[in-house]
């Protein structure tokens, strides 16, 4: 360690630190452009100045390194002098676009200029001009603003691993771009506009549409994958405008999918925003009074029930108890087929956790492309990777982002590894000898009490809460092959889109209940409008056994509920009424409600799956169009346009379907 004088602050900072660093651990604001702490140091900038005693000139305070016993200071004539000539030359060339820039309000330009900058500028010659770049259909170009802080070349390179951008030309003539024209091809792009401390990348779907200070602001969960990324909903009256990521360290870091991002656009399309009902083989509008009845009359004999991906918790436990007090141990929450096994919590969860990627040494991927099922994860992986994690690969062949090894499930890749880890996909379960799979690949992780490094990686927000509430079939109980094979004489689908409606057999009495009119939807009898994820608070659970909270940024349309709402006025309609009233009293029926954060999970006693020979069948990826895989996105524009720009040929969206 290091002892350093910060404005005659004492502390103490690794050696190799910053100044920057030990600035900050002595509780110094230092301005800064270029450096960003999750990429690699450029210098470029120069905003951070700051003096050094001894030093002949300021020095540039994020690429300095410390020394034992150096004295700093922050805010000095010489420093104010030096910071507001940096500011003077970085606003040379910027254009006065503050009125009509949607990073107006929350730039890091205007701030600093306000904080550090001079009030009058003395440059009277011509701006230059720089041409706009098409970077894809997400991100929007204003180049003549771009103060080459090169923030965005490193985050492409180092973090998403997609080296499209770079500086050609010196100087005046010097431009950020993809020097051939092409879109940005990383599921990570829209981070580029988080990381921009000026005006040159934003949104293109939020451009001009609103200003920071006319927004409401509601912490969520992303649920589009099963990463939980933490976002923050931002809305202006009953319509979202944005969503943007918060930061978690053990979670996303401060990174987020575009899927999750930019899909917000298909929340107000296609949507289903009253209850209907069939009537002489067509579906017509009905009160919540008549679906109801229908329902009560005709939910009757042997019943089933399905949820979806994305449900949340409390709409899965309201739909679960229910059908118990129905007497029906058909249940399933499995729409891929994926032969999980639910026995013991291990069996199913990211047990070495997503921040303990970076501890493993070596690490096999069975049947997943992480970069397209969980984008973050992925990030995280190739951050492990450039600091010496070895990667190997079971499946066909995908571009990771990293390098990798392609073996076999007879690999000996991970023996002598101290910190082995498996990641398998579910696409790798939802074959007909997935359960032998999931043995093998438990057998190659070797957990162990001090080190579980087997972790199965789902693929939406609401799977993880549905195995650890048992939504599963019960002692003699139907799995979703079993209800589709003509076991069942009505069927309930909780937002359960993931598979081919057309395989119900003719005659089942369908009721589905969700927020988007799709397959599903049309072969229902009756339809109950649902609340999508951003309209409702609920508790998920991420692949890692994460129990978190989201809360509602925006109402429901029409007359669309809450789904345990719905459920609830089901369950009195059909003589069962069910114990709660609120979602406070349904949260007491269940302890995984009164959990918050990482859960643990002890070591199961016996290994899972059942082993077996093991098919040469390859395998199949379960999501081919990263784009378009779940209602939301499958109804958004933007995410059409992503798909006819990145994934032109990526049909079906799911492999299941």
């Amino acid at each position: 360690m290091a002892k350093v004088i910060v404005d005659g602050i004492e502390v103490e900072v690794p050696q190799g630190a910053s100044v920057l660093q030990a600035c900050e651990a002595a509780g110094k604001e230092i301005p800064r452009f270029c450096y960003h702490e999750r990429l690699s140091v450029a210098g470029n900038c120069r905003m951070c100045l700051v003096e050094v005693e001894k030093a002949p000139k300021p020095v540039a305070s994020c690429a300095y390194p410390v020394m034992d016993g150096m004295k700093v200071f922050t805010d000095t004539p010489m420093v104010r002098n030096a910071r507001r000539g940096v500011m003077e030359f970085l606003l040379i060339n910027h254009p006065l676009d503050c009125p009509i820039c949607d990073q107006g309000g929350e730039c890091d330009l205007q701030d600093q200029a306000m904080a550090y900058g001079r009030d009058v500028s003395r440059f009277t010659e011509t701006k230059r001009a720089v041409k706009d770049k098409y970077v894809g259909p997400l991100i929007k170009t204003v180049m003549t603003r771009c103060i080459h802080c090169t923030r965005c070349i490193r985050f492409a390179a180092e973090v998403a691993g997609v080296p499209d951008l770079g500086a050609t030309g010196r100087g005046e003539t010097m431009e950020v771009g993809t020097y051939v024209e092409k879109a940005i091809a990383s599921e990570l792009s829209g981070n580029l506009i988080d990381i921009c401390p000026v005006g040159a990348l934003t949104s293109r779907p939020y451009a001009f549409t609103a200003r920071p200070w006319e927004l409401t602001k509601t912490d969520s969960i992303d649920v589009l994958d099963a990463t939980g990324v933490p976002i923050r909903i931002d809305t202006r009256g009953a319509e979202v405008m944005r969503i943007l990521p918060r930061q978690d360290d053990e979670v996303n870091e401060e990174w987020m999918g575009d899927r999750g991002r930019f899909s917000f656009d298909g929340l107000k399309r296609r949507r289903l925003d009253r209850p209907w009902v069939r009537r002489d083989g067509r579906l017509v509008p009905a009160t919540w009074g008549e679906a109801l009845e229908v329902l009560a009359r005709r939910f009757r004999g042997r019943v089933g029930a399905v949820v979806g991906d994305t449900v949340d918790a409390e709409a899965i436990f309201a739909l679960r108890e229910l059908m118990l007090r129905l007497g029906s141990p058909n249940l399933d929450c499995r729409q891929d087929g994926a032969k999980i096994d639910a026995r013991e919590r291990a069996y199913y969860v990211f047990n070495s956790t997503i921040a303990g990627i970076e501890q493993a040494d070596r690490l096999l991927i069975i049947g997943s492309n992480p970069r397209v099922e969980a984008p973050v994860i992925n990030a995280r992986i190739r951050k492990a990777v450039l600091a010496g994690l070895e990667v190997a690969h079971v499946g066909p062949p995908v571009d990771l982002t990293y390098p990798h090894r392609r073996v076999g499930l007879d690999t000996d890749f991970l023996e002598g590894a101290a910190r082995p880890m498996v990641i398998l996909g579910r696409g790798a379960l939802a074959r007909p000898d997935g359960a032998a799979v999931l043995a093998r690949a438990w057998e190659l992780a070797r957990p162990s009490a001090e080190w579980n490094g087997f972790n199965l990686l789902h693929l939406f927000g609401g799977q993880v809460a549905a195995l650890d509430l048992g939504f599963l079939p019960g002692p003699g109980g139907l799995d979703l092959a079993g209800m589709l094979a003509g076991g069942v004489d009505a069927l309930w689908l909780l937002g359960a889109d993931g598979f081919d409606a057309a395989r119900i057999p003719p005659g089942v009495f369908v009721v589905y209940q969700g927020h988007h009119g799709e397959a599903a939807a049309a072969r229902a009898d009756v339809i109950l409008p649902g609340a999508a994820y951003t309209e409702k608070d609920g508790t998920w659970v991420n692949t890692e056994g994460r129990v978190q909270q989201a809360f509602a940024a925006v109402v429901p349309p029409g007359e669309a509920r809450e789904d345990w709402k719905i459920i609830r006025a089901a369950s009195a309609a059909l003589g069962v009424t069910l114990p709660f009233d609120t979602l406070a009293e349904l949260r007491e029926q269940h302890p995984l409600f009164a959990l918050r954060g990482l859960v643990r999970t002890p070591l199961p006693d016996s290994p899972p799956g059942e082993p077996g020979p093991i098919s040469d069948e390859p395998f199949v990826l379960p999501i081919r169009n990263y784009w378009q895989c779940d209602p939301i996105t499958r109804a958004s524009p933007t995410m059409a346009e992503c798909a006819r720009v990145f994934a032109p040929a990526a049909a079906p969206a799911l492999a299941a379907e």
